[in-house]
């Protein structure tokens, strides 16, 4: 028979190689999953510069014609007031016809005026899908998100009060270090705050939560709005998917984008007739 201490120790050895080859597993699938999500990222990032390449040469032969259209319009409105006035000053016994001529000219310049402004309608479009589409050009700085928060509810929240928004925050008292590009965050997270005050018509509450973890800053911008149902709210982060009446739908999808451009996730959790929570996470400064 065997000694008993060697059984124990053939037992603990084949106990531990077990235990180990598990982590060992799970180490694996980790970095598998990391590696596939680091690949997708890689892979969209990818399209998006092709698209952006594509866009900038787009944009490039759009707005040299709508610029010259605008101008065009802009002339041809002056020339119509031109008339409107000399029309007043002619002889008061043609009166009524003058009358009749302006009305006719006031209303072809309420047509130019829909014209001039679908026109700069299109060059917003434009705009915006160059901002989502085209290159991103980040310049990073080791900043305070509570600092950057903090300076982004003071700009906000008078508009949000004259919405009949009551904005409320907890930042949390850790310093939170990032190295982010300011202007580019804040753009990110001022366009989650009218998106939230827009979504709450008949006024309510707009809270901002920033919470420190390990390795990690997490920003929470959550609101009691109605809420997003379940089927729509992966689609709202889709290109040109919008719920609101002249919107381009392209807010939430830039904001993914800088949000992953700076290594962080842009996540959202939201309940009919309960509100909505985006949450922002972004990697911490190592020290």
């Amino acid at each position: 028979m065997w000694p008993i201490g060697l059984i124990a120790f053939i037992l603990g050895f084949l106990l531990a190689g077990l235990i180990a080859w598990r982590l060992c597993l799970r180490w694996i699938r980790k970095q598998s999953a990391k590696e596939r999500i680091l690949l997708q990222r890689t892979r969209g990032a990818e399209k998006l510069a092709e698209l952006g390449s594509l866009a900038s040469h787009l944009a490039h032969e759009i707005r040299n014609p709508l610029s010259i259209v605008k101008v065009n319009l802009q002339l041809l409105s002056e020339d119509i007031h031109h008339l409107i006035q000399t029309t007043k000053n002619q002889n008061p016994e043609a009166e009524g016809v003058s009358a009749e001529l302006c009305q006719k000219y006031q209303r072809q310049l309420r047509k130019i005026e829909t014209i001039i402004k679908e026109t700069d309608r299109l060059a917003d479009t434009l705009n915006d899908f160059l901002r989502y589409a085209g290159r991103m050009e980040i310049h990073p700085g080791r900043h305070n998100i509570n600092e950057i928060l903090d300076d982004l509810i003071d700009f906000y929240e008078p508009q949000a009060l004259a919405k009949s928004v009551q904005m409320r925050y907890s930042l949390s008292e850790k310093p939170a270090f990032c190295s982010v590009d300011a202007d580019l965050l804040k753009q990110a997270i001022l366009n989650l705050f009218i998106n939230a005050t827009q979504a709450m018509t008949d006024g309510g509450e707009l809270m901002i939560r920033s919470t420190t973890h390990s390795d990690t800053v997490q920003i929470d911008v959550i609101d009691t709005g109605p809420g997003i149902a379940p089927e729509e709210q992966e689609k709202i982060f889709n290109a040109y998917y919008t719920t609101k009446p002249g919107g381009s739908g392209l807010g939430l999808p830039t904001c993914r984008r800088i949000i992953e451009e700076h290594g962080g996730q842009l996540t959202l959790h939201s309940e009919v007739a309960k509100g909505s929570i985006f949450t922002i996470l972004l990697p911490l400064c190592q020290e």
